[in-house]
C-alpha cells in the first residue's frame, strides 16, 4: 500500500463495515492473504460484486457475488487482485480509518 501505508505505520481499523458487508470502493481494508491465510494484507477496494474490472487492453473480468477485487496503491509493485483474482468477503477483517503513527503523517482515509 506505499506510499499511502508503510510496513511500520500503525494504522485503526473497524470491523463493523466488514461485517456488515457495507465496503465501498476506495476503502482500504485489511484481510486474510488468499495465497498464505497466516498472512495479513492491507489493500484498497477497486471492485465490489457485479463491477467489470479492465485488465489489460482487450480483457476484462467480472467480480463475483461475495467477493471484492483489491488492488495496491503501488501498481507496478503490488501482489493483489491482478495476479491472485477476486478476494472473498470472508477473508475482509477491517475496513482502515486512520493512520495514527508517525504522528506527523497522521490522516483519515476517508470521510464515512
Amino acid at each position: 500500500m506505499e506510499p499511502t501505508i508503510f510496513s511500520n505505520d500503525i494504522i485503526l481499523t473497524e470491523h463493523v463495515t466488514v461485517l456488515r458487508q457495507k465496503i465501498k470502493k476506495g476503502d482500504i481494508v485489511v484481510c486474510r492473504s488468499p495465497t498464505n491465510p497466516r498472512q495479513y494484507i492491507c489493500k484498497r477496494v477497486a471492485g465490489l460484486p457485479g463491477d467489470k474490472i479492465q485488465r489489460g487492453i482487450f480483457s476484462e473480468v467480472a467480480v463475483p457475488k461475495g467477493n471484492v477485487w483489491l488492488e495496491g496503491d503501488n501498481k507496478t509493485n503490488s501482489t493483489d487482485s491482478r495476479t491472485y483474482g477476486p478476494v472473498p468477503l470472508g477473508l475482509l477483517r477491517g475496513r482502515a480509518i486512520c493512520k495514527v503513527w508517525p504522528y506527523s503523517d497522521f490522516h483519515f482515509f476517508s470521510d464515512r
